[in-house]
């Protein structure tokens, strides 16, 4: 049994911290959104997984302090954009010997650093695991069978992030590739959003296959140029969570895309998801990635036209087909 906190009470923080608590660890929730910790300490219940029903073992706080004593493992599970400010308040309770483990993905606009450089920033001398792959929370609540990658330079703080999470439901590959896996797990958000955009224009599978396909090969391009290992684009933190975003009924980025295909702005399309479509925060930091590397990434580019610059998604499709003839 490990001592873990989850900071972060949406829904993916939510699934893990059931994970947790019913592999036997002494599993803590805390969220800055007071009322979240109140409606689910009273109900063991989070409103987006209706079907699902929390351990009694869980404990939840509005204390931070409280939340990050004595624990052995902390979970980071909060929105990209909270990253770093919940990062430095972490950084004031933490345990001196704690391992973090990051579950959000995606990159910071200014600085282009990954979700566990930026708690590696405001939390010194701390190895931080990044959790990646094709995981919906929605499944992972229900136990449906799941994979996913615990990604560190530190092979020992990855094996006992795995350990700590691994269940007969939920198999946990490591993995030393982290900025690779954390570059390919926030990249797919921006793809998921044309493949939605795709089927908004009744297009069909076709289509589709085609959009995943050639946007892995942009993320393959830009994480080489990285210097991250081509091989982990190929695996579950690459391929699997590229082809579950891009394919899911769960997945917001995909919706987004695929209201704005039906005619919506960006702004109505967020609106109606109802959550944090992290494909879209991810865009400006994805086109001065590709800027700064000199790679080519058309799918992206294009992207980016239709959700900040209010391009035509019909004639970008269009766009994007006629491109010069090319091998592959």
């Amino acid at each position: 049994m490990a001592k873990i906190s989850v900071i972060g009470a949406g829904t993916w923080g939510i699934a893990l911290a059931r994970l947790l608590a019913n592999n036997n660890n002494d599993t803590m929730v805390w969220s800055a959104v007071e009322a979240e910790i109140d409606m689910l300490s009273a109900t063991y219940k989070h409103p987006n997984l209706p079907q699902t029903e929390l351990p009694k073992s869980i404990k939840f706080t509005k204390n931070l302090r409280e939340a990050l004593s004595e624990r052995e493992i902390v979970l980071m599970a909060v929105p990209s954009v909270f990253v770093r400010s919940t990062a430095k308040k972490v950084g004031e309770f933490i345990e001196e010997d704690a391992l973090i483990v990051d579950a959000a993905k995606g990159m910071e606009e200014e600085t282009l650093m990954t979700m566990s450089e930026i708690i590696e920033d405001e939390i010194k001398g701390h190895s931080v695991v990044a959790l990646s792959g094709p995981t919906h929370a929605e499944e992972v609540a229900r136990d449906l069978p799941t994979t996913i990658v615990a990604a560190c330079e530190d092979l020992d703080a990855a094996k006992k992030a795995q350990e700590a999470f691994m269940t007969p439901f939920f198999r946990v590959y490591t993995n030393t590739d982290r900025r690779g896996a954390e570059i390919a797990g926030a990249i797919k958000n921006v793809v998921a959003l044309g493949v939605g955009m795709s089927r908004g224009l009744g297009y069909g599978d076709n289509t589709s296959a085609a959009l995943i396909t050639r946007a892995l090969a942009e993320i393959v391009r830009l994480g080489c140029a990285m210097g991250c290992k081509k091989e982990t684009f190929y695996g579950l933190a690459g391929m699997g969570d590229l082809i579950v975003t891009c394919t899911s009924v769960h997945s917001r980025n995909f919706k987004a895309g695929r209201l704005m295909g039906e005619g919506k702005s960006a702004e109505e399309a967020v609106k109606e998801v109802g959550m944090v479509v992290e494909g879209m925060n991810m865009l400006p930091a994805a086109m001065k990635l590709m800027e700064k590397y000199g790679v080519e990434m058309p799918i992206t580019e294009i992207v980016d036209k239709v959700v900040n610059r209010n391009y035509n998604p019909k004639k970008a499709v269009a766009e994007l087909m006629m491109r010069d003839k090319r091998e592959e």
